[in-house]
């Protein structure tokens, strides 16, 4: 954090000032951890081993919050007599389809429930071989809620001790995850890691609480969804959700990613987390709705109709209609994985002619670089709109494929438009950062030449569409001639984009309130009379005023600084803190005290906007038959879950199991320790001659790829180093990419302190400065040395840039968690030799000569049940 997220880390080192202890995990030790009170090194691709161990220590020591997981969570749920649990099928949950490679997870559901089949029904296939499936992702398919369902009939006991009551089922499931388990996968001593488990415990409870921050060294895994869930089943455990100095913290790798996944640049979700309508399935508007939320499932996502009509008025005006569904038809329909490294895939395919990148330089920031080079070579036209001439706009003359012959300048058929971008400095708007907050940026100074902002180019871009087929009678072209396109624009031609924010915030459009702005996700209607570009942004243009731009200093309001910028939803800074009270009302202490109920202004109080219905007494039940809101009790904090409970077992919407299971990355040199199956059953995999991946665990050929390594930024430079390689100052500040070994593993190689090292995977080769530090240690791990390998991913080929350098993410293969889609961009087998890389064709055959060592064929690895297993 201290590294990649410099400013933020400032409040880490305040509250560390004021006597909290940090803790950091990573297989490097880097500047944040050479701030931190401990840290702890483990094997990269472990740290699920890592969290169950956690998980246990807190549950066979009693030091669960009990008050809190009975009463706010589904830990007194009976689970269904069908489920069995990954223990006893060789790590396999039951409802596992081998030929398929998914789950079914109707076994999963809660005793006498049904899952409601929201984002498609369960045979609809969601992982394994993508060259035969439609894939689905599940997290982001069913929106921020998770599959809908009807809690009314779901059976309990809270004295947990029920064998099917979830509290149960997590006590088995994690049994096998003893300190000594964790020392032999994570490769962390036992008393390093009961150091950790003492100490989280310690800092949890009524009168204290622990904050988890991850970035994307855990989501960019083969199951990075699961590392998320399980951080949330310990801090669930710990009472450490909903509270003040609790959650978890996601850093994001931009100052806007956040905000790109609420308003989406991903392929199967509209803005708010709706999900993207497939094609075929549940085609009407009604039944489109249906599969968000269930009729009898509590909490705000069952308005979730109010939230798509008015989505759908704010991009069609007066032409969305009760008659036309809204314009639901105008919406494209999703029919299979249009995800990005699909999209590769069928670049290099031939199924893709043109393509927009907008900041992204893939040639070196995504997996499999030669890849993505190679797909663009087979383009028609590619759009680039950077700061600089990145190597994605320049591959065609000096990619690494041009030296090795796969590519010829002169039968590239590629048409490349290069389009200078403005920088955040020379536009205004917003960024919405890890916190939800948006917060309002000004243009300082125009921007220099033809740079044009991306708001601009959309909005000039769409006028010329909307110009082009004006005329034009086919039906297929109405959802481009209905658009409202009428923004404000400057004296030089830039749109508004406070208009912009204003669309997205909503308006009334009838009724004595008609063309005010919402204040708010809760005045939307289902009836067409509000619209609105993002739910749960509405409010950030309350009474008319840019919420965003709020600059209140900190000395001038209170601790939670509620009028600095505004974080969705309604400004709420702390989500679920319906939490931070008890069941009564009261805070867990006064320490920690934040929303209690009032009895006497009867109504929920608090330094903060309580994420509750304001005036629903903590006493408060529900009818028999009661949904959405009015179905919350009193005591239901997590407001946008199906049955008002933070979810420790997940009996739907996740497709790889209800609870995190240990799996070996795609590729690892350990044969997993903790079950039968090697890696993740419902990963995907892409079986291609230009995708071969490294034996793993002990297949044949494994050993001929030994070590471990993983990928990280550096402060001076910023992710694939458009904006940091150009720059001569920060360039001289790191200028050659390098690579980290320890001083057992530069011995055991012969690898010299700033002399030169190879890298080889199935994949390429490689070339990096070595660096023989002891920040990178060998770990223990199933009775054997691991030797782990760093490499920072900023460099790139090509030959505009102040430096350049080989790039780290050529190394990878293209396998993907199957819930979102993600890369497993952090963790890989490899070997390490010293010396320089060969050029020219000398590389392809260094390559070629390790994949006949290791006997590599499509299918290697790509099996994604390991043979012999116990299966359901």
């Amino acid at each position: 954090m201290a590294e990649c997220h410099p400013v933020g880390f400032q409040w880490v080192m305040e509250a560390k000032a004021r006597g909290a202890k940090v803790i950091h995990i990573d297989p490097r030790f880097t500047r944040t951890s050479a701030v931190s009170d401990t840290h702890v090194p483990l094997r990269a691709g472990s740290d699920i081993a890592f969290l169950g161990g956690i998980v246990n220590y807190i549950l066979a020591n009693d030091k669960y919050f009990k008050e809190y997981v009975v009463a706010y969570t589904n830990a007194s749920f009976l689970v269904s007599e069908d489920f069995v649990d990954a223990d006893d099928l060789g790590g396999l949950f039951s409802g596992y389809d081998a030929e398929k490679g998914t789950y079914d997870p109707a076994s999963w559901s809660y005793d006498g429930v049904e899952e409601e089949p929201a984002g498609g029904d369960a045979d609809s296939p969601a992982s394994g071989d993508h060259s035969e499936i439609e894939g689905k992702s599940a997290g982001h398919h069913l929106g921020s809620g998770g599959a809908s369902l009807d809690p009314s009939d779901i059976k309990r006991d809270e004295t947990l001790q029920h064998p099917r009551s979830v509290f149960q089922v997590l006590k088995r499931h994690y049994a096998r995850y003893t300190p000594e388990l964790v020392e032999e996968v994570c490769g962390v001593p036992k008393e390093l890691f009961l150091e950790v488990c003492e100490a989280v415990t310690a800092n949890s409870g009524r009168e204290r609480t622990t904050c988890w921050v991850y970035s994307v060294g855990w989501t960019h895994h083969s199951v990075g969804v699961q590392y998320i869930r399980g951080s949330a089943i310990i801090q669930l455990l710990l009472g450490n959700m909903g509270r003040p100095g609790g959650g978890i913290l996601a850093l994001r790798g931009h100052a806007s990613i956040q905000g790109s996944t609420d308003i989406p640049t991903l392929f199967n979700i509209l803005p708010g987390y709706l999900p993207m309508p497939k094609a075929g399935e549940r085609d009407s508007f009604p039944d489109y709705i249906d599969t968000i939320r269930s009729p009898k499932q509590k909490g705000f996502w069952a308005e979730a109709e109010s939230y798509a009509v008015s989505l759908l008025k704010a991009w069609w005006g007066d032409n969305a209609t009760k008659d036309n569904h809204w314009g639901f038809d105008y919406l494209p329909r999703i029919s299979a994985d249009h995800g990005t490294y699909q999209t590769v895939l069928d670049m290099n395919d031939g199924k893709v002619e043109g393509y927009f990148l907008l900041g992204q330089n893939p040639a070196v920031g995504s997996a499999h670089g030669k890849l993505q080079r190679l797909g663009m070579a087979q383009l028609k036209w590619l759009v680039v709109r950077d700061l600089n001439m990145i190597e994605s706009a320049t591959f065609w003359k000096d990619g690494p494929e041009i030296a090795t012959g796969e590519l010829k300048t002169d039968q590239i058929g590629t048409e490349i438009f290069f389009l200078p971008a403005a920088a955040h400095t020379e536009k205004s708007g917003t960024f919405t950062q890890t916190q939800r907050m948006l917060q309002w940026h000004h243009k300082a100074v125009d921007p220099p030449g033809d740079c044009r902002s991306e708001l601009e180019f959309f909005y000039l871009l769409g006028k010329k569409l909307k110009e082009r087929l004006a005329d034009s009678t086919l039906e297929r072209d109405l959802p481009v001639q209905h658009l409202t396109w009428d923004y404000p624009v400057d004296e030089k031609g830039e749109p508004s984009a406070e208009a912009v924010l204003q669309e997205i915030n909503g308006r009334h459009l009838t009724g004595e309130k008609a063309g005010q702005l919402l204040s708010g996700y809760l005045e939307m209607k289902a009836d067409g009379s509000t619209d609105g570009g993002c739910w749960i942004y509405s409010g950030v243009y309350a009474g008319g005023v840019n919420q965003s731009a709020r600059r209140r200093p900190g000395q001038e309001q209170d601790w939670v600084a509620a009028d600095w910028g505004w974080a969705w939803p309604y400004n709420r800074r702390t989500l679920y803190n319906r939490a931070s009270a008890d069941p009564d009302g009261n805070p867990w202490s006064e320490r920690k005290a934040y929303i209690r109920w009032d009895a006497e202004q009867g109504k929920w109080t608090g330094p903060d906007i309580p994420d509750f219905v304001i005036d629903k007494a903590p006493s408060y039940r529900p009818p028999k038959g009661a949904s959405g809101a009015a179905g919350l009790a009193g005591d239901d904090p997590f407001v946008m879950q199906a049955d008002g409970k933070g979810w420790l077992y997940a009996p739907s919407g996740v497709i790889d199991g209800p609870l995190p299971v240990h799996y070996e990355p795609h590729e690892s040199p350990v044969r997993n320790p903790v079950h039968h199956q090697q890696a993740n059953p419902t990963r995907e995999v892409y079986r291609r001659k230009d995708n071969l991946s490294n034996p793993s665990g002990d297949d044949p050929g494994s050993d001929v790829f030994p070590y471990v390594f993983t990928t990280y930024r550096l402060t001076e430079h910023h992710t694939a180093g458009g904006m940091s390689r150009w720059v001569p100052y920060l360039s001289e500040l790191q200028p050659e990419f390098f690579c980290e070994v320890s001083p057992e593993h530069a011995r055991e190689r012969g690898l010299e302190h700033l002399g030169w090292a190879t890298i080889i995977t199935a994949r390429t080769a490689i070339e990096a400065r070595v660096l023989v530090t002891d920040r990178v240690v060998p770990l223990k791990v199933a009775g054997k040395t691991i030797h782990q390998v760093g490499l920072p991913y900023h460099w790139g080929v090509g030959g505009d840039a102040v430096v350049s350098g080989d790039s780290a993410n050529d190394l990878f293969g293209v396998t993907l968690d199957a819930n979102v889609h993600i890369q497993e961009s952090k963790v890989a087998s490899c070997d390490i030799q010293p010396g320089r890389r060969p050029t020219g064709p000398a590389l392809l055959r260094l390559v070629e000569d390790y994949r006949s060592r290791a006997g590599i064929t499509i299918e290697t690895s790509n099996t994604l049940l390991t043979a012999d297993g116990s299966q359901p």
